[in-house]
């Protein structure tokens, strides 16, 4: 079995000098955690803030690159880069985990479709068209007010990407967004880490019918941790904690200077707190993959963690060394080794596969 975690924002603790070589306490990704719970192949995200202007932005997701191909080349015995499936098969023969790079947000391209071909150059294999606000690609879930969809820029961004070979991620779109990228991509898209809305009425979830939709489109939803996205009734208790805003300045601050130890032990000591706060169970990761099972079917459902950007995990989940837990509770509930094998990494190689192929047609 190949487990794939298609999202993680480690590329953005590497610039806050987490060394990925360690096995960090106040990490949910590192690579003895990735090795601990056979971790296959993991997204590195390079995640960009919509606060960020066009050039910060440009700037900053390269500055991650070359932190996550630092790490790399610091632990060539552990991770190789990957960039194709074949890649990643041969990784795994060699025993070694293979690291992916997707981005998180399209404002590093910068309404430039020759950009867009230099990030997929330097390897990555997924772009998030938004993150938490409307871009000059496409409405995000958090605002969707600005184009009712894709924008002219967005469609020619959907057609290069489906030329390239480099997977739609839909995850943080608006609802309209979504319909329009069903509409013109010609091979299948993915949401890297999202939820059920019929489960958790999140506005980053997926309802059925785009569920139905993204079945029929192919594509395959990468079901997310984030306790947030799985019950409607932890936003209440993280908001009852009071940690909410706290827990942002004191990021924040570590942000800004992550060689600061009291920075540092400040925002550790938030983490803590949060840690303790009464989580929803790691089973209900697994209720949101039987729900998106039902709807979507076996062959169009996968993980996609969101680890090292989310405030905290559900319980039994507290960084990617536990992943193994979601498997094991599938197999209680009756799932076969060979559904298990597709929800954990199958389904996403297969779409990875085809848009491969699309794009050497396309290229020939």
């Amino acid at each position: 079995m190949l487990i794939l975690d298609s999202h993680c924002d480690t590329p953005s603790q590497i610039i806050r000098r987490r060394d990925l070589g360690l096995d960090n306490r106040y990490g949910h990704v590192d690579f003895p955690k990735l090795r601990r719970g056979g971790v296959d192949a993991s997204f590195f995200a390079l995640y960009t803030s919509r606060d960020l202007a066009p050039d910060a932005a440009t700037r900053y997701a390269l500055e991650m690159m070359a932190g996550v191909y630092d790490a790399i080349e610091a632990h060539p015995d552990e991770v190789a880069l990957a960039c194709t499936t074949q890649e990643i098969l041969r990784n795994k023969e060699k025993g070694l985990i293979s690291i992916l790079l997707g981005m998180e947000n399209g404002a590093p391209v910068q309404q430039s479709l020759p950009l867009l071909r230099l990030f997929w150059r330097m390897g990555v294999r997924y772009m998030t068209l938004t993150h938490n606000g409307d871009n000059a690609i496409a409405d995000s879930a958090a605002q969707g007010t600005t184009w009712h969809g894709l924008s002219p820029f967005g469609k020619e961004v959907v057609a290069e990407m489906n030329r390239l070979g480099m997977l739609i991620d839909v995850a943080h779109v608006s609802d309209e967004t979504f319909f329009d990228c069903i509409r013109y991509s010609k091979v299948p898209i993915v949401s890297t880490h999202s939820c059920c809305r019929a489960l958790c009425h999140h506005r980053r979830n997926m309802t059925d019918e785009m569920l139905r939709a993204l079945a029929e489109n192919g594509g395959v939803i990468q079901i997310n941790f984030y306790p947030c996205f799985l019950t409607d009734d932890f936003a209440a208790v993280l908001s009852a904690a009071g940690l909410e805003d706290e827990g942002e300045q004191l990021e924040a601050a570590f942000i800004a200077d992550p060689s600061d130890p009291e920075r540092v032990a400040a925002w550790h000591a938030v983490q803590d707190r949060l840690l303790a706060l009464d989580r929803p169970s790691y089973k209900m990761v697994v209720d949101h993959i039987d729900h998106a099972v039902q709807v979507a079917g076996i062959d169009h459902v996968g993980i996609g963690s969101d680890f090292d950007g989310i405030a905290v995990p559900p319980a039994g989940l507290e960084d990617v060394s536990k992943i193994g837990i979601i498997f094991d509770e599938m197999r209680r509930r009756g799932y076969t080794e060979e559904e298990i094998g597709k929800v954990a990494g199958g389904n996403f190689l297969r779409v990875m596969a085809i848009s491969e192929a699309f794009s050497q047609e396309k290229r020939l």
